[in-house]
């Protein structure tokens, strides 16, 4: 892998339940806690021990979340990144231009190889859940699914991602221009 960038691991988030189904106006389910643990475990082609995705067939390709805090900010402003509920939360990464790419991150313990899905479209429960219009402010910019292709531990702090395709982090906030469900 040609480039390295150095960043930081926000926050990592897993929720052994989904939270946000139904008709919005009726609240999330009170049965499907959301942690943030300082570490997780990443499994291969599973995704995240603990997580809703985990070991699911249909989202292998797309197992692990990642979200820039930058684009979160610049949708959500204040609201806590946990509301947006994807897996790794970044500072310092332009994330589109990993799709299709394989890219490894290693938090200390080694890096965990992944290979960048499609986008992760944010649903109408942002506005219910990070006020009014962020769901609209989060198109082009709401995160990557993901592929795990290794195993290992991310851990929340410093980080250093691998990959073949130039990045720039003064982009992490930027809306992505492209065909987007309305």
């Amino acid at each position: 892998m040609d480039f390295e960038y150095h960043c930081d691991i926000v926050m990592l988030v897993v929720s052994p339940r989904h939270a946000y189904f139904g008709r919005p106006k009726d609240g999330p389910a009170d049965d499907a806690p959301t942690t943030t643990p300082d570490a997780v475990e990443v499994i291969a082609d599973k995704g995240i021990r603990g997580d809703r995705f985990f070991g699911v067939r249909a989202h292998t390709e797309a197992a692990v979340t990642f979200l820039a805090i930058e684009a979160w900010e610049a949708a959500a402003g204040q609201a806590d990144p946990i509301l947006a509920r994807r897996n790794v939360v970044v500072r310092g990464v332009e994330l589109d231009p990993l799709r299709g790419r394989e890219f490894a991150i290693d938090t200390g313990d080694g890096p965990i190889r992944f290979r960048g899905g499609r986008p992760a479209h944010p649903c109408a429960w942002m506005d219910t859940m990070a006020g009014e219009g962020v769901r609209k402010a989060l198109i082009g910019r709401g995160g990557l699914r993901a592929q795990p292709l290794s195993s290992g531990t991310l851990h929340v702090g410093p980080a250093l991602l691998r990959c073949d395709v130039e990045l720039d982090a003064t982009r992490a906030a930027d809306q992505v221009r492209r065909a987007q469900p309305m």
